[in-house]
């Protein structure tokens, strides 16, 4: 039997799928309610600039994994013409996600989000809280139906017939 690098790609890839959108989950259900239920403004920014800044290595690395396996993915099993079917619509949108994902953690956060959520925190902590959770929400919720129809499409349903 040969050794077969696409099964290890694809563990590689759903391992860090898991703890990437898993992460984005606790984030968004846990970690952003909990804060915006303390009452010190000034503790709520200091608590969630930390903790996600502990998270956001992870992320980051997680988005690297996804990315470099899905790309050996389409090359190793020449997966190029699924992007012209819309049969494979979660392709598409497995693209788009990690696309957002990797432009939010790899450019916005470090050249100027940080900076703007620290300066809206100061004058609309609640405002700014509440948009931060909805924009986490919507996000997490277009990487859950991805996630839901990867895996659906993978295994040979689709919403599409070819």
């Amino acid at each position: 039997m040969t050794f077969d690098w696409t099964i290890v790609a694809r563990a590689a890839h759903v391992l860090g799928v898991v703890i990437w959108i898993g992460g984005v989950g606790f984030v968004t259900a846990v970690l952003l309610p909990a804060i915006r239920a303390m009452e010190d403004p000034h503790h709520q920014a200091n608590i969630f600039e930390h903790l996600e800044s502990k998270f956001a290595w992870t992320a980051r690395a997680m988005v690297l994994l996804v990315g470099i396996s899905g790309l050996y993915m389409l090359w190793a099993l020449d997966l190029w013409d699924r992007f012209i079917v819309l049969q494979f619509w979660w392709m598409h949108a497995m693209v788009a996600i990690w696309t957002v994902f990797a432009a939010i953690l790899f450019i916005a956060e470090p050249l100027f989000l940080h900076q703007r959520f620290k300066q809206k925190v100061r004058t609309d902590p609640q405002g700014t809280f509440k948009v931060v959770q909805r924009l986490h929400w919507a996000l997490l919720a277009a990487s859950l139906i991805t996630v839901a129809g990867a895996v659906a499409g993978a295994h040979g349903l689709s919403l599409f017939d070819p």
